[in-house]
């Protein structure tokens, strides 16, 4: 049965490349990197969004409410059509971060959210996680709005697999070709040289993090892939012939 359950914290902060090469240096003496990441400098996730036809659910998100939700689509790299991929939803509840997902091949999640049917059960697929999502499907009326691919850097706490950090870079988007087996090309999303950095944790993060962030002035941001996409979308929208922003 393929399924993962996520219930923690995240926090964000955005680096530059000093602040990334100093901060990953110093982890490495608390943190170990990501098995795929000890034999490759990066992996590629690539992800599609779900929202409504005038995007009902990122733009309650960037209204920061205490609860919100979204489903997305993701793969590891650009998958081959019918390989496997994960469904995600994804909420937020008063800053707890919960994420249920199953396994579907790329046919049956397109399928799965175009018609609202599920597919028929089978061995990699989670019963409970499909039905949640079909419930999502009857709430809203869901298109793919959106695709998002980024590399990562992952990193695990040698004392706990409860502190995961990540640094994504290189995060890019598109609003055409929505299907994941279309390569992952996109128009950039942050400037050269910024790092994405999230802090995911359970419960509060150690000591050594906190004092760690604190000498080298690295604070939170608020910072949404998805929902700093469709800010770019709207301002280029509103401005088509103005320069590139990056958000």
């Amino acid at each position: 049965m393929a399924i993962e359950v996520f219930n923690r914290y995240e926090n964000k902060y955005l680096l530059d490349d000093t602040s990334f090469r100093m901060i990953h240096e110093k982890l490495l003496a608390y943190m170990e990197l990501d098995e795929y990441n000890r034999k490759h400098t990066f992996y590629s996730i690539s992800n599609l969004y779900y929202d409504t036809r005038d995007h009902a659910l990122i733009r309650n998100s960037l209204l920061k409410p205490k609860y919100k939700e979204k489903l997305r689509l993701r793969s590891y790299g650009v998958p081959e059509p019918g390989a496997k991929v994960y469904m995600e939803i994804k909420k937020k509840v008063h800053g707890l971060v919960n994420k249920r997902r199953t396994a579907l091949k790329t046919d049956e999640a397109y399928e799965f959210v175009r018609t609202g049917v599920k597919p028929e059960l089978a061995s990699y697929m989670n019963k409970q996680v499909l039905s949640e999502i079909e419930y999502f499907l009857q709430r809203y009326a869901l298109e793919p709005k959106v695709y998002l691919a980024y590399d990562r850097i992952a990193m695990f706490s040698k004392e706990s697999r409860d502190l995961r950090i990540t640094f994504d870079c290189n995060i890019r988007s598109r609003r055409t070709e929505l299907m994941l087996e279309s390569g992952n090309h996109g128009e950039p999303l942050l400037g050269p040289g910024q790092w994405l950095m999230e802090v995911k944790a359970e419960k509060t993060i150690p000591v050594w993090l906190a004092r760690l962030l604190s000498e080298h002035s690295m604070f939170r941001t608020s910072f949404s892939k998805y929902g700093n996409e469709y800010r770019k979308m709207r301002m280029q929208q509103q401005h088509p012939e103005g320069e590139r922003v990056y958000a």
